[in-house]
């Protein structure tokens, strides 16, 4: 059984127009052409967006190139862009509530779960607003008499930003802030699904200080408006967040002109639980990175790997709990799981179970779409006797489906977990460290959490190996991504002549 809570009527609400950011001046796109959003979980249009072109896209890309190439933020002291980003932060955090609920109305995620994503991103750019004063380079005095050293680290200079509809203020706020405090310049290309609280984002930043060309804000689709940002010979980087296919193709569009490309792309993420682990807290926790966002979380805990000698009681302990989860209306403060970002979408998730249970695996809990008279939504789901071979064992699926497989050998744990082309993040649970930091050593992951899951901070680096991506968002060195280095070898004295005769 699932627990309920039936979308409410948005009321008098009315719809939301939103131009593009090119050049400091918000404009109509070249083809006057325009995008409607509905909200996934109440059904109605709640945003229209000008739909970039080819041509908007270019003039974006133009307006960038001038600003770094003629204008003063890549020039201007650290402290000030510092500065200026700090103000940015206490606009996000003073204008929370506002891009929580575009948010919410246009995503579907639960209201209270953007209010979180809303604070964590007003951290992230704090902490971005402090790593633009701590960039430095290098220097060598050790190069003998008449040599000296000089490594800089200069902005790389205009950065292309494509971001996914499953996160869209938290997000860009991994990548923008970086970069800006780098120096870079940008046009930010949000999914078309999720626009509004990126433009809105452009309003925060015109009015915290950042000059006119710095950043630039265009809506559209990927072929339209985001091939243009991967290929054009104008950009010098391409940070890309989104699935493995398109993140495939936004590298080979870049190497065309040998962009430099960052990508944050899928994951298959196993959760490996031993017998000795607690299990209380582990079963909190598999229902909450299972169905988190609604599945559609490249991080979400998708896999569980338990041990055989436990499988049987935890499966049903999760499936007990996973029976007290609120689903429904994302306006609700009381929803864990709200709506499914497209009826295209819940389709694709319905049927992964569809073809998992005629394959052979048990649904153990869910298992189907939820009619609640307005929008789309998924049950949370359960699948047990999983076998690694199936699709669903291997493919994200980006819905609310827990998979569940069991190993009785850590050596097969361990073969479980890499057997996959994703290597995005991981958990382990027990109560011996030897075993965690076992699996922690070996499990190809670019994190893997030890008795938790999901847990965060601005200070720790994210990212994948393999299919999952390349780079790392955040940490100390995320600014240093959206850098060069310059070498400066200055000779001291009277140099030795070689070619001329002597």
């Amino acid at each position: 059984m699932t627990v309920v809570v039936r979308p409410k009527a948005l009321g008098d609400y009315e719809t939301r127009e939103f131009r593009m950011l090119i050049d400091g001046r918000w404009v109509d796109g070249a083809e006057g052409r325009t995008i409607e959003r509905v909200a996934p979980g109440h059904g109605v249009v709640v945003s229209r967006y000008q739909a970039a072109a080819k041509a908007d896209a270019e003039r974006a890309i133009a307006a960038a190139r001038r600003a770094f190439d003629e204008g003063p933020w890549p020039r201007m002291p650290a402290s000030e862009r510092s500065l200026i980003l700090l103000r940015a932060a206490d606009m996000i955090a003073a204008r929370a509530d506002e891009l929580a609920f575009l948010d919410a109305v246009e995503s579907g995620k639960p209201i209270s779960q953007a209010k979180g994503e809303l604070a964590g991103a007003a951290d992230i750019w704090r902490y971005a607003a402090a790593l633009a004063r701590e960039l430095s380079g290098e220097s060598y005095n050790t190069l003998g008499e008449g040599t000296l050293g000089v490594v800089l680290r200069e902005p790389i200079g205009v950065v292309s930003i494509i971001t996914p509809w499953n996160f869209p203020f938290l997000i860009v706020s991994q990548k923008l802030p970086f970069a800006l405090a780098a120096g870079c310049t940008t046009v930010v290309k949000p999914s078309e699904l999720t626009s509004a609280s990126t433009l809105v984002l452009g309003e925060i930043l015109e009015a915290a200080g950042v000059p006119q060309g710095v950043v630039n804000i265009i809506v559209g689709t990927g072929p339209e408006a985001g091939a243009p940002l991967t290929t054009h010979p104008h950009v010098d980087m391409v940070s890309f967040t989104g699935s493995t296919g398109i993140g495939r193709l936004t590298m080979a569009n870049a190497a065309q002109t040998l962009k430099k490309v960052s990508l944050e792309l899928g994951g298959k993420n196993p959760q490996i639980v031993f017998p000795d682990a607690n299990l209380d807290e582990f079963i909190d926790a598999a229902v909450f990175g299972a169905y988190f966002n609604a599945g559609e979380c490249c991080n979400a805990g998708s896999r569980l790997i338990l041990h055989r000698d436990t499988a049987e009681e935890v499966t049903a302990r999760i499936a007990s709990l996973s029976a007290k989860v609120k689903v429904g209306d994302p306006l609700d403060p009381e929803t864990q799981v709200g709506a499914i970002i497209t009826p295209q979408h819940l389709q694709k998730i319905a049927g992964y179970v569809s073809s998992a249970s005629n394959e052979g695996a048990r649904i153990a809990h869910g298992g189907t779409t939820l009619d609640l008279g307005m929008g789309q939504f998924m049950a949370p789901t359960i699948l047990s006797a999983v076998r690694p071979e199936m699709a669903v064992a291997r493919e994200e699926v980006f819905g609310p489906v827990l998979s569940v497989l069991t190993f009785e050998k850590t050596e097969e744990a361990i073969r479980i977990a890499n057997s996959i082309d994703y290597g995005l993040s991981a958990g382990v649970w027990s109560r011996d460290f030897d075993t965690c930091l076992t699996i922690g050593r070996r499990v190809r992951a670019g994190t893997v959490w030890m008795n938790t899951f999901m847990d965060g901070a601005s200070e720790l680096p994210f990212g994948g190996f393999r299919q999952s991506g390349l780079g790392r968002e955040l940490g100390r060195h995320a600014v240093e991504d959206y850098t060069e280095t310059k070498t400066l070898n200055m000779h001291i004295g009277r140099r030795s002549n070689w070619w001329m005769p002597r």
